[in-house]
């Protein structure tokens, strides 16, 4: 179920090294401040499924949940990052050691129940399987930013 998020959040490795790297034109941040947005979302995501209670689980209707999920995309410039998730400070060392401990949270998805949950700022509570989906497409939407920066 986690392979196709784990496949993304690998491929992020490779970019470490280019973590200073910016581009204007695509995004006012840097590589490095992509990446750590990235493990740092999936890092509180996970752990906040991991803790969380099944029996307090529940479902609601939300628009831009809809519109993310079918689309599966998020738009870029339309959302602002929550501030927990907005990267302070990192450097190669710290970017690599947060990659890897994303990775084994990653790996430890398998022993987490169907009906935990996270809930997200604006799409509600969202069950292991849909909170998956959204760390893969979050992680893309990230992935496609730090590729147009690469591109130039």
């Amino acid at each position: 179920m986690n392979d196709k998020l784990k496949q993304l959040t690998l491929a992020l490795e490779k970019h470490i090294e280019q973590f200073e790297m910016s581009n204007d034109a695509v995004s006012k941040s840097t590589i490095g401040w992509q990446l750590e947005h990235i493990f740092l979302s999936t890092s509180m995501i996970l752990l906040a499924l991991k803790q969380s209670n099944p029996s307090e689980y529940k479902w609601s209707f939300k628009i831009p949940k809809l519109l993310v999920f079918t689309m599966g995309k998020i738009p870029r410039g339309k959302a602002k990052a929550p501030s927990v998730v907005v990267p302070q400070t990192f450097d190669k060392d710290s970017l690599q050691k947060h990659f890897q401990k994303v990775i084994f949270q990653i790996d430890e998805l398998k022993q987490i129940d169907q009906n935990q949950f996270f809930n997200h700022p604006f799409f509600g509570n969202l069950k292991l399987k849909d909170t998956i989906r959204f760390l893969e497409i979050h992680t893309k939407h990230h992935s496609e930013i730090i590729r147009d920066i690469v591109k130039g």
